[in-house]
């Protein structure tokens, strides 16, 4: 394991820690993991709308879309622990996880794009685009690893990364940081998109050579 994959094992063994820690309580309640999973997404859903009126106070709008962000992502975290804790796991529950995920994303992505592309920087909307695709294509090549048998979560860009850039993106919006946060984010895409296509290569020639 390389430097970078030992401190990603770090962090997402200590967030998912953390994360079943919190939702013991709920494990006694009727609260279900679909249902965190529903309001997660439509917490995302309404930061992206959020956004759309920055015009009007971008301090306040850009933040508290980061802030609705954060939460929706948090209770997308949340889902996946109460599942576990609770033995409710299911793969219809696995199935809708991995759906209203992209759908937050691309809800987010695209009231950015919109943004920008209405204060003429179409470079950077097509940039949005381009993140919103890699973005897809990330969790597209894990699925289809696993679907044929092989690991597929390698990479520097999965979820959990993708949501610190968006936010860190929003918070700082005010100073013009939005755009080259879409950058890094389409570029860390694309390049994680290409590592899984590669560690599944490797991982289809070493069984062909056994």
């Amino acid at each position: 394991m390389t430097r970078a994959a030992a401190i990603k094992h770090g962090y997402t063994s200590g967030a998912r820690t953390l994360a079943s820690r919190s939702v013991t309580g709920l494990t006694r309640t009727r609260v279900t993991p679909n249902a965190l999973t529903t309001s997660g997404v439509l917490l995302c859903v309404a930061a992206s709308v959020l956004v759309l009126f920055e015009g009007r106070n971008e301090l306040l709008f850009y933040w508290l879309a980061a802030a609705v962000f954060v939460a929706g992502s948090l209770l997308d975290i949340l889902d996946g622990a109460l599942a576990r804790a609770g033995g409710k796991t299911t793969p219809f529950g696995a199935f809708l996880d991995s759906t209203t995920d992209r759908v937050s994303e691309g809800f987010m992505l695209t009231a950015i794009a919109y943004i920008l592309a209405s204060h003429h920087r179409p470079v950077f909307a097509a940039v949005a685009m381009a993140a919103i695709a890699g973005s897809f294509l990330v969790s597209y090549t894990r699925a289809k690893a696993e679907a044929i048998g092989l690991r597929g979560d390698v990479g520097i860009g999965s979820r959990a990364e993708r949501v610190v850039v968006i936010t860190a993106g929003l918070v700082l919006a005010p100073w013009g940081v939005l755009p080259w946060s879409l950058v890094l984010l389409a570029c860390t895409a694309w390049i994680t998109v290409c590592q899984r296509v590669l560690h599944v290569r490797k991982q289809l020639m070493e069984a062909s050579s056994e």
